[in-house]
């Protein structure tokens, strides 16, 4: 079993006492620019051309990782912020620490790569997702005390209601380093971690949000459940709402698109576009 240091977050302790050394996401803070895809797991992810693109750095998570594989294609990230997935599906999760250049996942996610594969995550550059006020080394405040601690905060943006709980667990995190925003889709916690980096464009690829149409990679045999339907309303919606109006729509240089036109999620939030739409947006960057 890994755990956590709890005076030095720098590393994973093993069995036996050895180290695996995590990075910090301070050190890759706005180093990065230009466009940047996120393949998710819709169905629609099946049509994308991802060998088209293969100059251009992409983010893989969870089951997506499948595509790269396919392509012979590293991704810059793989996520997995559910460890539910990597119980159901470890040999998948494992292909994505093999893959890609950076791993980013939380602490019960790594915890069942590693009882999977001993060795993988050895030498790899590793990232641990944090949640905002979830932190595994502080102590968790009430949502709606942490949402007002944050109500000025540059970096953490978050409603607040002191009449309703679910509104101060919705925010956007501008800084990984600071915890992220979980949303109930990784594809939410991709979009912090590219404006982390310091990418400008965001190009989304399969989050088709449906889940009669299924992920792209499963089989009537290894389907994974879903509270998508639930999950939409309650925090995927106001979600994507509050990035739209507080963060896409008050910093020009920052864009994000859809590529899934039968997505569910509005185009009013995030604008939907077709692959030659991609195109002259890629040639004018």
């Amino acid at each position: 079993m890994l755990e956590l240091l709890s005076d030095d977050k720098n590393y994973l302790m093993r069995e036996g006492g050895a180290k695996i050394p995590l990075k910090k996401f301070t050190e890759c803070r706005n180093c990065y620019s230009g466009s940047v895809f996120l393949l998710a797991s819709g169905a629609s992810a099946s049509e994308f051309p991802v060998s088209r693109y293969a100059d251009f750095p992409f983010i893989a998570m969870n089951g997506s990782i499948l595509r790269f594989v396919d392509e012979k294609i590293h991704p810059l990230f793989y996520m997995c912020s559910d460890f539910r997935f990597p119980i159901k599906r470890p040999d998948v999760a494992v292909l994505g620490c093999e893959h890609a250049q950076h791993v980013a996942m939380d602490l019960e996610s790594f915890n069942e790569v590693h009882a999977y594969n001993k060795t993988v995550l050895m030498g790899k550059s590793l990232y641990l997702l944090d949640r905002a006020n979830r932190y595994y080394d502080k102590e968790n405040v009430s949502d709606r005390r942490f949402a007002w601690s944050i109500r000025r905060d540059p970096d953490l943006i978050s409603d607040f209601s002191l009449l309703q709980k679910k509104p101060n667990r919705i925010g956007f995190s501008k800084d990984m380093s600071r915890g992220y925003f979980c949303a109930r889709t990784i594809v939410y916690t991709a979009l912090q971690l590219v404006y982390t980096l310091g990418f400008k464009n965001v190009f989304i690829v399969g989050m088709d949000l449906n889940k009669e149409a299924g992920r792209f990679y499963e089989r009537s045999n290894d389907i994974l459940s879903t509270s998508i339907d639930v999950d939409y309303y309650d925090y995927i919606l106001p979600s994507f709402k509050i990035f739209s109006e507080k963060v896409l729509k008050k910093q020009n240089s920052f864009s994000v698109f859809n590529l899934s036109l039968n997505s569910r999620l509005p185009d009013s939030l995030i604008p939907k576009i077709t692959l030659n739409q991609l195109d002259q947006i890629l040639s004018a960057d």
